[in-house]
């Protein structure tokens, strides 16, 4: 088993040091919301479809994310509080090279 340290800014600006596993499968939606990070219904509305954009994050330290995708860089130019450094959380698979990531959490529309 391997965690990693992540930094997550919540949307009330708190900040909160996790340790996310790599070796479950999941991706930064479902590591917020299992830290129960946003507000329940507010995150992850379509299941990590890349569909909602509810996920959205600010990526402030960046250790090596993979890069955007087309389906997230669709998404992301029809969503709202977009900035030049927004990613989807669903589309952020937990790996090792994630290690020091720090991201900020959206505005929920």
């Amino acid at each position: 088993m391997s965690d990693i340290n992540i930094k997550i800014t919540d949307r009330e600006g708190v900040a909160h040091d996790i340790l996310a596993p790599t070796d479950m499968s999941m991706n930064l939606m479902e590591v917020i919301r299992a830290y129960e990070l946003a507000e329940e219904g507010t995150i992850g509305v379509c299941g990590g479809m890349a569909m909602c954009a509810s996920c959205q994050v600010y990526v402030i330290k960046d250790p090596g994310l993979e890069e955007m995708e087309a389906e997230e860089d669709a998404m992301l130019a029809e969503a709202f509080h977009v900035h030049e450094n927004s990613r989807l959380g669903c589309q952020l698979h937990i790996n090792d090279a994630m290690e020091g990531l720090e991201v900020e959490i959206a505005p929920y529309p």
